[in-house]
């Protein structure tokens, strides 16, 4: 399942939640709006496995299909955040 287009935002770090030697975790650099196509790109910054020390763009369309879930980095550990729901946040 990927994520709906607003939940992707700057500062945020993504994960796509492969196993073994596929996953990654990319932080996103930036949202730009081409003025060519209309699209929006996403800018990012990898962070850990696959795409450790890598950096690079693609549409936001493209990341959606790559990103699984947001994470956080916990001590040592990359791990998924929870999504809050509004009937929590009351």
């Amino acid at each position: 399942m990927s994520m709906p287009p607003l939940a992707i935002g700057p500062g945020r770090y993504y994960s796509n939640g492969a196993y073994g030697r596929a996953w990654g975790v990319r932080l996103v650099l930036a949202l730009i709006l081409d003025p060519e196509c209309g699209k929006t790109i996403v800018r990012f910054k990898g962070m850990a496995g696959t795409c450790r020390r890598k950096s690079g763009e693609c549409s936001l369309e493209e990341f959606l299909r790559w990103a699984k879930y947001e994470v956080q980095l916990n001590e040592n550990s990359w791990q998924r955040v929870n999504p809050v729901h509004s009937e929590d946040s009351t």
